[in-house]
């Protein structure tokens, strides 16, 4: 079914309660335009536009009140119902929401944190300025405001500071059917129903269960007698990172949240386990490339030229630094270069290959520490050695063969000096390239487990340090190693 708006095409999306927003399924897909909305601006059709911001998902409507004026998005807010405001208001950005707070009352901004979501609204009170704050929660209903001071308790990164207090609990000596008349009056208050928690009287947690469970047992029977006991759960205090894991690795649409006291104290939704692990995902991948700051997604336009040169130059200031001594080794290998000047031309396929399998390895370390699947445990420390050792001797046979070949058959004989041959050149060139491979995947592989065990972030630390420590292993290889089968 189509409702029309003059050149704007709304749709009925397809809502359930199990989600935190509605999970829309499009009849067919939006085609609004920014000029479209700017024709009803101009002709101060609010209206219109805030029709059409009821009629589809809270994201898609944000996305198109984004880029009007401050002023605009207001008056387009003042034609919605507070739930709508709420959920649109949600998806701006940190910058737009402080900016629109500042054209609303302490009544009206009292009114929309009250209708957002519980875990939205106490990240957006945490960023408000202190005066504000308090004057608005001055404003709120007490239990809303006791919920807002209960949630924001937790330090960040963990799972108390991610949790929502919208779910649903059930005791276990009650019927179905008087669990689903529970659900038919708490749901339209709660982020998702799909799953119930069964809790005793001190609200310790239980087991649970589902929607599917209420709706296929027997009317009679006991929660107790249908419940699951084997519960996933994460503490208080445990890594948001951790928690969302678990989310992910038990298939789950919300992980509950105990405290000291076993007791039930809140719930992660899926959808907040997915905005945890984009941003854990940010955070490694910026770390990996030696890039500080607060890693946040979506930041690098809000970020200033300046901000970005912060955090980029701290890292490269410092390994150009230790790069110096890649230049003191080779100056001291000068007379090396001086005899057999063809060596100088396959230092920068040595230097790459070395650097990139040290990143490979590297990479699938850290990869499968931040699964579990492999710990900086001491037993795990010299699994990690044994596999890497293995693949890197296949790496390096391969990798050397290809070598000896390219230098054998790609080099003319008028470049090699008297007194030497291209076969013990090109056999030298390819030693070199297979002792490079195994050096460095094992400092790829041990710098990450290293870090951990000094309590240090892996993908910081490995990273950054390991082009420049594999470029300086790689060199006294190399020219070492020349000097020697060579006689240099």
């Amino acid at each position: 079914m189509f409702f029309f708006l003059p050149e704007i095409q709304l749709f009925i999306y397809a809502k359930t309660p199990t989600m935190k927003q509605e999970r829309c399924e499009p009849v067919m897909k939006n085609t609004i335009l920014v000029p479209d909305v700017q024709n009803l601006l101009a002709k101060k059709n609010y209206k219109q536009i805030g029709a059409f911001c009821t009629s589809v998902h809270p994201h898609d409507a944000a996305d198109i009140l984004v880029p009007l004026a401050h002023s605009d998005i207001i008056s387009i807010f003042e034609t919605l119902d507070e739930l709508r405001k709420a959920e649109i208001f949600s998806h701006f950005d940190e910058d737009l929401q402080k900016a629109l707070v500042q054209y609303l009352s302490t009544n009206d901004l009292a009114a929309l944190i009250s209708a957002m979501s519980h875990d939205d609204r106490v990240d957006f009170v945490k960023k408000m300025p202190r005066n504000l704050k308090t004057k608005m929660m001055r404003m709120m209903a007490q239990a809303e405001r006791e919920d807002i001071i209960k949630l924001s308790a937790h330090p960040e990164g963990t799972a108390g500071a991610v949790m929502t207090s919208e779910y649903v609990t059930l005791p276990a000596k009650i019927t179905v059917e008087q669990a689903i008349r529970r659900l038919r009056r708490e749901a339209p208050n709660k982020e998702t129903i799909y799953y119930s928690y069964v809790v005793d009287k001190d609200r310790k947690l239980l087991g649970f269960v589902s929607l599917r469970d209420l709706i296929t047992a027997e009317s009679r029977e006991k929660i107790e007698n249908i419940m699951h006991p084997d519960v996933a759960f994460a503490r208080l205090n445990d890594d948001q990172e951790v928690a969302a894991r678990k989310i992910q690795k038990y298939d789950l649409i919300a992980l509950p949240v105990i405290d000291d006291r076993e007791a039930l104290v809140g719930i992660i939704t899926h959808d907040d386990a997915l905005d945890i692990i984009t941003q854990e995902q940010t955070e490694d991948l910026e770390k990996l490339m030696a890039i500080t700051g607060s890693h946040e997604t979506r930041a690098y336009m809000k970020t200033s030229s300046w901000g970005h040169f912060k955090n980029r130059a701290i890292w490269v200031i410092a390994l150009a630094g230790m790069e110096l001594f890649s230049g003191m080794i080779i100056h001291s290998y000068e007379a090396v270069f001086s005899r057999l000047l063809i060596l100088a031309l396959y230092m920068p396929m040595l230097a790459d290959t070395g650097g990139n399998v040290g990143s490979q390895s590297a990479t699938v370390i850290i990869r499968a520490m931040a699964l579990k699947e492999i710990e900086a445990t001491f037993s795990d420390f010299f699994k990690v050695i044994f596999k890497e050792i293995r693949i890197s001797l296949f790496l390096s046979m391969t990798l050397a063969v290809l070598t000896w070949g390219k230098v054998l058959f790609l080099t003319s004989q008028n470049d090699i000096p008297p007194g030497f041959s291209l076969m013990s050149i090109s056999l030298c060139i390819a030693l070199v390239m297979a002792i490079q491979v195994v050096t460095a995947t094992l400092i790829g592989a041990l710098l990450p487990l290293m870090a951990v065990k000094l309590k240090q972030d892996p993908a910081l630390v490995a990273s950054p340090a390991l082009a420049t420590i594999v470029d300086i292993t790689g060199l006294l290889i190399y020219f070492s190693t020349a000097k020697i089968l060579l006689g240099l």
